[in-house]
C-alpha cells in the first residue's frame, strides 16, 4: 500500500504555497522531509489531513490508489492517515484516557466492532508499557501542564493506539531537549514497523541520528527540490541548503546610490 501526492497545489488564503509536489511513501518506509523555514512543509502536513483553510488547487493525493482529498480528516484517519502535531493543543477537563479512547474508536473502519472500556483499559496499558510512561499519565487534562516532551510523547502514544497505515510527524523533534528528544525518537522506533509509513518532518539533522530514513527530501518554495538517502540529511548538516539546484538563497539588495 501506498501514500502517493502527485503534483500537489495548494493556497492558504489565496496565496500559492505548495507548488507541485511529487511524493510517493510505501507501508514500512520512513522518510525524512527537511528545508528551510516556509518552505512548505507543515503546509503539506495540513493538506494531507484536510484542514479547511488549506484549498487544493490541483494534484492528487491517494492512498492504495483511492483519492482522499474529498474526504473530511476523520474519514481520512479512517483511511489509515495520522498526524502529529508540531504544537498540540490542551485542553482542559478532558482527560487523556477520554481523548484517547475517544480518538481510538473513531479511527476504526467502519462496522469493527469497538472494545469494552476494560477492554480498552488493557490496549492502552500495553502502549504505555511499551513507551515506558507511567499509567497516571491518562488521568491528567490532555496536554494540560504538559512538557514539551510529554506533549510529543502523548502524540506518539497516539500513534501506537491508532497504528496508522501512514504518519506524518510535524516537527516532533522542535522545542525538545537532548534526553527528551531520545525519548520521543525511541517511542518513533517503537511504534514504527512495516505496517507503517512515516514522513517525518524536520529542521534539524538531530532526530535523525535516532530515527534513521531510508529516504530524505529537501523542499524549498513549494517543491521538492532534492531526493536522497540518509547521507542527504549528513550533507546538509555540514553544508547548509545552498549547494542543491534550484535552491536560492534570498539576499538583501541595497538600494542603490542617488
Amino acid at each position: 500500500m501506498k501514500l502517493e501526492i502527485k503534483d500537489l497545489h495548494a493556497s492558504v488564503e489565496g496565496k500559492e504555497i505548495l507548488k507541485g509536489v511529487d511524493l510517493t511513501i510505501g507501508q514500512g518506509e520512513t522518510h525524512a522531509l527537511m528545508g528551510p523555514n516556509g518552505s512548505g512543509k507543515s503546509t503539506l502536513a495540513y493538506t494531507l489531513m484536510g484542514h479547511p483553510k488549506y484549498q487544493v488547487t490541483a494534484g492528487q493525493v491517494t492512498i492504495n490508489g483511492e483519492s482522499i482529498l474529498g474526504l473530511t480528516p476523520d474519514k481520512r484517519v479512517k483511511k489509515g492517515l495520522f498526524l502529529a502535531f508540531q504544537y498540540p493543543v490542551s485542553v482542559q477537563g478532558v482527560s487523556m484516557f477520554s481523548f484517547l479512547r475517544a480518538a481510538y474508536n473513531n479511527s476504526r473502519p467502519a462496522g469493527t466492532e469497538l472494545p469494552t472500556i476494560f477492554e480498552f483499559k488493557e490496549v492502552v496499558a500495553e502502549k504505555l508499557k511499551m513507551l515506558s510512561m507511567d499509567e497516571s499519565f491518562l488521568n491528567r487534562y490532555l496536554n494540560e501542564g504538559f512538557s514539551g516532551g510529554e506533549k510529543k510523547r502523548a502524540e506518539i502514544l497516539q500513534m501506537a493506539l491508532m497504528q496508522p497505515k501512514f504518519a506524518v510527524l510535524d516537527e516532533t523533534d522542535s522545542g525538545l531537549d537532548i534526553d527528551a528528544l531520545r525519548i520521543v525518537a525511541e517511542g518513533i522506533n517503537k511504534v514504527s514497523g512495516p505496517e507503517t509509513g512515516s514522513l517525518m518532518i524536520t529542521h534539524y539533522q538531530r532526530i535523525l541520528k535516532y530515527v534513521k530514513p531510508q529516504f530524505v527530501h529537501v523542499m524549498y518554495q513549494g517543491r521538492i527540490i532534492e531526493s536522497g538517502g540518509e547521507e542527504l540529511s549528513r550533507l546538509l548538516e555540514e553544508k547548509g541548503y545552498t549547494w542543491i539546484k534550484g535552491y536560492k538563497e534570498e539576499e538583501q539588495v541595497a538600494p542603490s546610490a542617488p
